[in-house]
């Protein structure tokens, strides 16, 4: 399927950008370059999950990779989930990815869930946030990707070749489905629920850790 028709078929989805949220627009603070595998080192990842997958809870995270809302998540709040959370055993979190802002949303989607195959999306996820630029900008280049695959420890050729595969055009439509059965309407967006049942969507008043841990403990608690 051709990428043009991808993008037709994402755009579809009626969502908003999370203007909702009350979060600064502010670039990622980790230094652009930064290698972020060694962030998930030691933690599993199948497919787009990261943590074990015994987990008693389950958090999904409902993003495209231009938001800049979701970089931010990513950069600050994320950090804390993993070492608060997922590294104990006690919170695996989905990645559903989505691609609505533009052509270099589809093509940072599609290399991400190319990486899912061989186990790396989250690497992939957290170096495009890293080196996120405006959207729309052309930021997301051949040598921008290469050094995403490199930095996650892909082949960027072999990764490059495979985000064109069938298999990759239907888990963003798997993803799609999963967005609009939680209603999602923005991006950040986080359904959470006990491992294995159908998660609920939660709303969040902030983008720092203070807006997720109450709904995780709660979950936690049941």
């Amino acid at each position: 399927m051709a990428l043009a028709v991808i993008l037709a078929l994402v755009l579809a989805v009626p969502l908003i950008v999370a203007s909702e949220l009350e979060a600064e627009r502010a670039a990622p603070s980790r230094a652009q370059g930064a290698t972020p595998a060694r962030a998930f080192a030691g933690i599993p990842q199948n497919g787009n999950a990261l943590g074990s997958p015994s987990a008693p809870v389950t958090l999904v995270e409902y993003g495209d990779l231009q938001c800049p809302y979701c970089a931010q998540w990513a950069v600050h709040t994320l950090p804390v989930l993993v070492a608060r959370y997922v590294r104990g055993g006690r919170l695996r979190i989905e990645f559903d990815g989505l691609a609505f802002l533009g052509p270099d949303s589809v093509t940072a989607l599609r290399t991400a869930v190319a990486a899912g195959r061989q186990n790396r999306l989250w690497d992939v996820v957290d170096a495009l946030y890293l080196r996120q630029g405006a959207e729309n900008s052309g930021w997301l280049t051949p040598a921008v990707l290469g050094d995403v695959a490199r930095a996650a420890g892909l082949d960027p050729a072999r990764l490059a070749r495979a985000r064109e595969q069938t298999w990759v055009t239907q888990e963003l439509l798997r993803a799609e489905t999963s967005a609009r059965r939680a209603g999602v309407r923005g991006t950040p967006s986080f359904a959470i629920g006990r491992t294995g049942r159908p998660p609920k969507r939660v709303e969040l008043r902030s983008l720092d850790t203070a807006g997720i841990l109450p709904a995780i403990d709660a979950a936690l608690a049941k």
